[in-house]
């Protein structure tokens, strides 16, 4: 049995974090990957449960070993997945989300054509600054490259097969949901799901 991996990406900024939380309070059978990073923790963050936080050189030696499914350099920071854990999650049935950047997913798309590419908008550049200065986790400058770099991120949103605008949050989860329970009711899914009543009814 396979599962379904969905990518999701967006700007920083743009509430995929906040949304992906919510989704996977709602949808149980949906499993996060944890990305390893080498960027500091922020406050509150724990080693395992946000990221793997790793040093630099435990990062570069991961690559020298193939063992990301993707990894990309972010504002200064390096980020990646790990091959092994998705490819026995998705043997195993398990459906798995992915919260990278559209780096990520291109890397992506080219072991796992299958992988659905949701991308997240905001519902403008004044209210994505609003956001990231909203934080108060960034400096002024870093935050500037922030919306520097969100203007070229979102000329990606063709490659995704969605896109959800981000305005009033609980539209944009049930539009993210909607997306994930569509993906199990294609035959060949349900077929794997319920294998019994397919050799009853066919």
């Amino acid at each position: 049995m396979s599962g379904n991996l969905y990518v999701v990406a967006a700007p920083s900024g743009a509430g995929k974090t906040t949304l992906v939380r919510m989704l996977l309070a709602e949808e149980g059978s949906v499993h996060l990957s944890i990305s390893f990073t080498t960027r500091a923790p922020r406050p509150g963050e724990q080693d395992g449960r946000e990221y793997h936080f790793v040093s630099v050189d435990r990062f570069r030696s991961m690559i020298a070993g193939d063992e990301f499914l993707e990894w990309a350099e972010v504002h200064g920071n390096f980020y990646g997945t790990s091959k092994k854990w998705i490819g026995d999650q998705l043997a195993a049935g398990h459906d798995v989300l992915l919260e990278i950047d559209w780096q990520g997913a291109q890397q992506v798309r080219k072991l796992f054509p299958a992988a659905i590419g949701v991308f997240i908008l905001p519902p403008s550049m004044d209210e994505l600054s609003r956001r990231l200065t909203g934080r108060g986790t960034d400096a002024q400058d870093v935050i500037e490259r922030r919306l520097a770099a969100a203007e070229a991120e979102m000329r990606h949103v063709g490659e995704f097969d969605y896109a959800i605008i981000n305005d009033q949050l609980d539209q944009a989860l049930q539009d993210l949901r909607a997306i994930v329970r569509s993906s199990r009711l294609s035959p060949g899914k349900q077929r794997l799901q319920h294998p019994a009543l397919f050799s009853r009814l066919l």
